[in-house]
């Protein structure tokens, strides 16, 4: 009997742990945009152009001065070394594997989303043009400009050819674009990636899930409110999306730092939940408009729009699924310990305080 208490003690204390490293390190969803870059990529016969707008830290070796921009000096003392860091990490090659001669210069046209262009001053563009003496047949795009060590860094691409657009996103674990593959799938597996990168780190959404599953309750439970808050992020990440539902960032991230804090709040002091799916499918309506940020971020084709919602959407769920089952997995067995309710009250209060961190942090500090 002792031995069984240990163990599960010991299961509680890291279940408490595995909590507090999402509080450290748990930072608002739109902090990732310093970690994006942007690129507007023209296809031609013999001449790719790249409007390139990215991080000033993945430059670095040409910001003397070191105020997060590349000045047009910076830029002609580091000339030479930016062409061959940029030649290694952005490659293009045709179809027999031969690199564009590659000319650089300094654009003074940002093509970051209207979301943070406002907070663009971390950011700097480069004009890349590259050039091959023949027809360059199956293009393929290699890139590799990521921040070390930074598992949010990506690069949304939006690709131009022949009167024709689509749109990658370029992330540590989706390098490689290429002109010889089917390109419907590449975009479908690039946004469904997207999808599930994004609600793995948006520690909020997380949070948010834990707060409603911490209490229990069965898998009648566990079915409705998980139901009802993928129905009603969808419906809100498809309205906001398409434009039809437009809310100031601000106010949309300081609400659900409110959701956060209401459902960890109520579990404190509420014993009949009969009702909580109906709260859910309320609050995952203002998560959807969550999800919709990254996404109204990117200049989308409207003949890609609907599959790449559908894909981000796709990559959602199943990150959701994941946290589900995890949370699922470790909170199944509580029932048989006495200990049960002042442990779930206990995760709940941290909730509380990582809610309102947030709140205070996004209402008035952002």
């Amino acid at each position: 009997m002792n031995a069984k208490w240990c163990r599960h003690k010991l299961d509680m204390i890291s279940f408490l742990g595995a909590l507090l490293l999402a509080i450290v390190f748990a930072t608002p969803s739109f902090a990732h945009w310093a970690d994006l870059a942007v690129a507007e990529i023209v296809i031609g016969k013999t001449q790719t152009q790249i409007t390139l707008t990215i991080p000033t830290g993945l430059i670095a070796l040409a910001d003397d001065n070191h105020d997060s921009q590349l000045s047009e000096v910076e830029f002609h003392t580091h000339q030479a070394e930016l062409k061959a860091f940029l030649g290694d990490n952005l490659r293009l090659t045709d179809g027999k594997g031969n690199r564009g001669a590659l000319t650089i210069k300094p654009s003074e046209t940002a093509i970051l989303p209207l979301t943070i262009q406002g907070n663009a001053s971390s950011h700097s563009t480069l004009l890349l043009t590259y050039t091959w003496s023949l027809p360059t047949p199956g293009l393929t795009i290699n890139y590799d400009l990521f921040l070390p060590g930074v598992s949010t860094a990506r690069c949304l691409a939006t690709i131009l050819q022949a009167g024709e657009s689509q749109t990658f996103v370029f992330t540590p674990e989706n390098r490689r674009f290429s002109l010889i593959h089917d390109s419907v799938w590449q975009q479908t597996w690039s946004f469904m990636l997207l999808g599930i990168e994004h609600i793995l780190t948006g520690y909020d959404h997380i949070v948010f899930l834990l707060s409603l599953l911490i209490m229990g309750n069965g898998l009648s439970y566990l079915f409705k409110v998980v139901t009802a808050f993928t129905l009603s992020h969808s419906v809100a990440l498809a309205l906001a999306v398409l434009n039809i539902v437009t809310l100031p960032v601000r106010l949309v991230e300081s609400a659900i730092a409110l959701t956060i804090i209401y459902v960890a709040s109520e579990n404190l002091w509420q014993k009949n939940l009969q009702w909580r799916w109906l709260l859910t499918f309320c609050f995952g309506l203002i998560h959807g408009l969550g999800f919709a940020g990254i996404l109204k971020g990117i200049n989308i084709p409207q003949s890609n729009l609907a599959l790449s919602l559908v894909s981000f959407n796709v990559g959602v769920e199943i990150g959701q699924v994941v946290i589900v089952a995890s949370a699922f997995f470790l909170l199944r067995n509580l029932h048989r310990y006495s200990w049960e309710l002042t442990f779930r009250r206990l995760v709940s209060a941290c909730i509380i305080a990582v809610g309102l961190f947030w709140f205070v942090q996004r209402a008035f500090l952002g």
